[in-house]
Order: C-alpha cells, then structure tokens, then sequence
C-alpha cells in the first residue's frame, strides 16, 4: 500500500474529512461498492461508474459489489452488472443473504432446516451455507431468516413470524425501510421486520449493513486488508463501516445532499467525500480551518448567524469537503446542523 494511507481503522466518524496524499487506489486494497445510488440508479448506471471500476481493478484493488438487498442471488445481479458494462463475476457480489446465511450457519447443524421469510436469494445463500430452506411448518425448521422479496406470500409471513413468536432464532438479512422500485420507493424489509418483531416481540440478529456481518463477509469472500467501503448512504454504507471499524469514502451520486451531509452524526460521517467515483482514483486535501472559515482547494466555507455559506471556484470534490468541514464544526459546536437552504452544489 502506499504511504500516506490512515493506518488506524479505529479512527473513523471523526469531526472533519481525513487527508489522503495520493489516490485511493494506493492506500486500500478493497473498495467494497453499494450497489444503488453508486454503480446504478434505478435501470442506469451512474455516468463513469463502469470505467471509474474498471480503473480501480487495473491499479490493483478486489473490487465487490455489495448490497443489502437479499432477493437476487449473486450471479443474477452480475449478469445485470454486466449488462450495464460493468465487469462483475459472481464471486465479485455480496449480498446481506450471504451474510445472513453465515449468521445462521455458524450456529446451526449442516443441513439444518431454515424457514425463509423470502425468496430466491435466500435460498440460494443458505444451500451455499450448507442448510436446508423451507417455506412449511411441516419441515420442522430450527431458525427463521427474513429478507425483501417481491413476491412474499402473507401466508410465509404469517407461518415464520409465528416461529419467531414459539422462540427460534431469527435473522433479519436488513432493515431497510424502502426498496427503490420503477415507481418510486416502496416499503424494504425494514417494514416487514418491523411488522414480524410486534407481533412476536422479539428483536432480530440482522446481517445487512449497518450491522458488521455483511462486510466482515465480504472481506471473507473478495479479500483485502485495506478495505473501503463506497457508498451513497449515510445511515447503512457510512454508518456500516465505522460500525465494522473500516473507512469509507462517501460519493454524492445517490440518496445523499446537501441537508443530509451536513446533519450528519458522528457515527454517520464518512473519511472522504467526492462528487463521484472518481474520488477514488484522487488524493483527498483535508479541509483546514483559517480563522470563522474552512478552506479547500478554491472554496472557503464559514456558518454566518446560522446559514452555511460558501465562496471561491473549483472542483466539486472539494465544494463537498469544505461544505462537511464548516457543517460539523458547527453541528458539534452549536449542537444543530447550519441552514444551507441557499447552497446549491456544483
């Protein structure tokens, strides 16, 4: 790896963005990329997504595609990956239905049987793992895994939930509250955990980010060291890694804007910042204070009587970072995120 990288990982969620003296791809041997917000979005993929990857492969990064959601079995999301240009293998995707399976597998007898609250990616994960899913009580399962799926039957919910009621373990691929879907965003497993844990008044084991298993199984499976995880999302990618003690570089191609990044917590602040996955083929400038201000590259940012403002020319990369800088500084000082109602991003 090259010198200049962090060589804690204990060191995460910190008030400002870390510095990184060269590119991303020397300092981590892992870039562990979510799937919706930063490689695709909704049927497309994220514009210089697929080459940004292909770069990072060729300067010697493991690249996964990891996601949370446990419907598709791996080889069908590297086949749509593939489709959108991007070189995936199977090998290359994780899935919260990998980790979920792992969960369960460390606990049970080989060809144990499982009820699935769920579908196709489940199943497949758990005969990889070495057990036996089920969807009937006649089967006598001995633990119950959840996961979205678009096609649930209620009769499969209304079976596993009783089972988690009678008291066997119970593994939640994610609690996602929204799943995106060609209409807008639909109601994720989060929901239908929600719904099981009233009725049985029992909490999951979940697998899926932000919960650690879904990258320790991903570091498992791809390898690395050095991981990073990529993501668009505060509350699963971010929070995720500082949860797995990794570092993260957050892109602005998905679900998170200006409101969201500058209210973000400390458990939610992510390592780096940058407009897109070109971040990780940049060095990362730290944001520096200089008196009321944050200064980076060409921008100086300062919060006036509340509002956030921001002056100077330059890259959008560094518009972010000083934008995250002076937020937090503030957030952590005042104990509320700064207006930035009149800020609009590069």
């Amino acid at each position: 790896m090259g010198d200049g990288a962090p060589t804690e990982f204990d060191l995460v969620g910190s008030e400002v963005l870390r510095a990184s003296d060269g590119p991303l791809t020397s300092h981590y041997d892992l870039a562990m990329l979510d799937l919706d917000g930063v490689v695709y979005i909704g049927p497309d993929v994220v514009p210089g997504a697929a080459d940004r990857i292909a770069e990072a492969v060729e300067a010697g990064m493991h690249v996964a595609f990891v996601t949370n959601n446990a419907a598709r079995p791996p080889g069908r999301v590297a086949e749509h990956l593939r489709e959108l240009g991007v070189d995936a293998s199977t090998d290359d995707v994780v899935t919260s239905a990998q980790a979920a399976a792992t969960v369960l597998a460390e606990d049970l007898a080989e060809d144990a049987a499982v009820f699935v609250i769920g579908g196709e990616g489940l199943f497949t994960a758990l005969r990889e793992a070495g057990l036996r899913p089920v969807q009937s009580l006649e089967d006598e399962p001995v633990a119950v895994v959840s996961g979205y799926h678009p096609d649930l039957r209620w009769r499969t919910v209304i079976d596993g939930a009783i089972l988690v009621r009678k008291g066997l373990p119970w593994v939640a691929s994610n609690t996602d509250l929204t799943v995106p879907t060609p209409a807008g965003p639909g109601p994720g497993n989060g929901v239908l955990v929600r719904a099981v844990q009233e009725f049985a008044q029992v909490t999951p084991r979940v697998a899926g980010k932000p919960e650690p298993p879904l990258v320790k199984e991903t570091i498992r499976r791809v390898g690395g060291e050095r991981p990073l995880m990529v993501g668009d999302r505060l509350d699963t990618d971010i929070e995720g890694a500082v949860r797995a003690g990794c570092h993260s570089l957050l892109v602005m191609t998905g679900v998170t804007g200006i409101e969201e990044l500058v209210a973000a917590g400390g458990d939610q602040r992510p390592t780096y910042v940058s407009a897109d996955l070109g971040g990780l083929h940049t060095a990362h400038p730290a944001p520096e204070q200089d008196g009321d201000h944050w200064v980076c590259g060409g921008w100086k940012a300062c919060v006036d009587a509340g509002e956030l403002q921001v002056e100077g020319s330059g890259g959008a990369d560094d518009w972010w970072r000083v934008v995250a800088a002076a937020a937090w500084a503030h957030a952590d000082a005042e104990g509320a995120a700064p207006d930035v109602d009149r800020l609009t991003a590069p």
